[in-house]
């Protein structure tokens, strides 16, 4: 990867760094999403004693972590793996243990090495969300967990060179209900269906800014589905077929209608939702899909409206989805064709950035009211903020947005995002380009 990308999570990687909050700080997300190397880049920057173990290479190699189950063996295995570090003390030292998952033991050990408080530590895992769900013993006051996401747009118009100043232009712009100069939104309309076929995976945005070709994007794509699906198959034999059969299901799911899963289609002999509970979860805890639970009759908070039966699960990376979708392809993404339905790409993205700023996505589906894309819990204002994505001319038109609204007990306002460049506001509806998502907060931010 030849350009080193800017990445949000390296301002929370330097306040660890820099205020020991007493905790040992866990990278949890799905795999080449970039966090071995954030956290090698800025832990060697910030410490003198830089020590890095890979714990999936010691279980393939020596196994001198195997058998550690006390703060004594840990200590021991970690000067076997390191070496001499002279005058290692904690304020000069961190030690990175890399895909901590592959030895569970560690977890509940972590609460005690970090009592001792021999140096710093930091650890990372790309299925670290399964092990930490399923863990019984995770010592929760002594570890802080947080996800690396893949790049959300902001990061990605970042790596591809524009400048702060034009997004905090956009930014005074989505504040103060002004329409985006309409030269300026061709411009970052392009960076966005660009980043719909690319995606936000650090390595295909990596090669992409070097001037790659979308056919050897392409080709990195295919390679981290083949991880990912490989990954499924390390799930325990009773599950395993099934995560993998859903994983690769989940493309035409987004491609129909209502996008939610479809349990016959899985299994036509077993189509009970609590039948996939397992897979669903660990497709979820694992970071290579991101969930979004329906509602029905949603109150805030939403997690206390959840119906158990209807969820839809998107790819976590536009980029694998498109992919997919339209193989090497650049014009069916690029062009705005009527004839190309771009919905699915659309609303992955605003999943994939939702997501990324820290929120738990719900959806609106109602039998006799119909279905709104995501609902987010505000939790300045105490209320719902439905999220409706439209990748079409017809933006203005949402039956089920209004039957929401005109419901007064759901919702008193929305917003709607689209590809116009325009600002308008009508009966409690805010409408802005779809870019804007990389702004959304709570619904103060929407008034009518």
């Amino acid at each position: 990867m030849g350009k080193i990308l800017k990445r949000k999570i390296a301002k929370i990687l330097e306040d660890y760094y820099a205020n020991d909050p007493g905790k040992i700080l866990l990278v949890d997300g799905a795999r080449q999403t970039g966090k071995s190397f954030i956290i090698r880049q800025t832990a060697s920057q910030r410490f003198r004693n830089y020590i890095e173990v890979n714990l999936f290479e010691d279980r393939l190699g020596a196994g001198i972590f195997a058998g550690v189950d006390t703060v004594e063996k840990f200590n021991i295995a970690v000067s076997l793996a390191a070496g001499n570090i002279g005058d290692a003390t904690k304020e000069n030292t961190i030690v990175f243990l890399d895909e901590i998952q592959e030895y569970p033991q560690l977890l509940p050990l972590l609460k005690f090495i970090n009592q001792e408080g021999r140096y710093r530590y930091i650890g990372s895992g790309s299925a670290l969300g399964v092990e930490l769900a399923r863990t019984s013993s995770i010592p929760m006051g002594s570890i802080d967990v947080v996800r690396l996401h893949p790049l959300d747009f902001e990061e990605y118009l970042w790596a591809n060179g524009v400048g702060e100043d034009v997004i905090s232009y956009l930014r005074k712009c989505f504040y103060g209900d002004m329409a985006v100069n309409e030269n300026i939104h061709m411009t970052i309309m392009r960076h966005f269906r660009m980043y719909l076929a690319v995606g936000g995976l650090p390595e295909a945005v990596a090669m992409h800014v070097d001037g790659a070709s979308i056919t050897q994007i392409r080709t990195v794509h295919a390679q981290i589905r083949g991880f990912y699906g490989a990954d499924c198959a390390k799930y325990d034999s009773e599950h395993r077929l099934q995560i993998m059969r859903i994983y690769s299901m989940l493309p035409s799911f987004m491609e129909q209608r209502k996008k939610r899963v479809v349990y016959k289609k899985i299994d036509p002999r077993s189509a009970r939702s609590d039948r996939y509970a397992d897979e669903f979860d660990y497709l979820i805890a694992s970071g290579v899909a991101l969930g979004v639970q329906a509602v029905t009759n949603p109150v805030f908070p939403l997690d206390a409206s959840v119906t158990k039966n209807l969820i839809k699960l998107y790819l976590n990376d536009v980029g694998l989805l498109s992919s997919v979708l339209f193989g090497p392809n650049l014009k069916a993404i690029m062009d705005d064709a009527k004839s190309i339905n771009l919905g699915s790409l659309y609303e992955t993205a605003v999943a994939m950035e939702l997501s990324a700023h820290g929120h738990t996505l719900f959806y609106y589906d109602n039998r006799s009211k119909g279905e709104v894309d995501f609902l987010l819990n505000d939790y300045d204002t105490l209320s719902i903020l439905p999220v409706e994505v439209k990748s079409g001319r017809d933006y203005q038109i949402h039956s089920s947005l209004t039957n929401m609204l005109n419901d007064g007990q759901c919702a008193s306002r929305a917003v709607v995002l689209s590809n116009s460049h325009k600002y308008s506001r009508r009966d409690g509806v805010a409408y802005m380009p779809v870019y804007n998502v990389m702004f959304i907060g709570g619904v103060h931010e929407y008034r009518s």
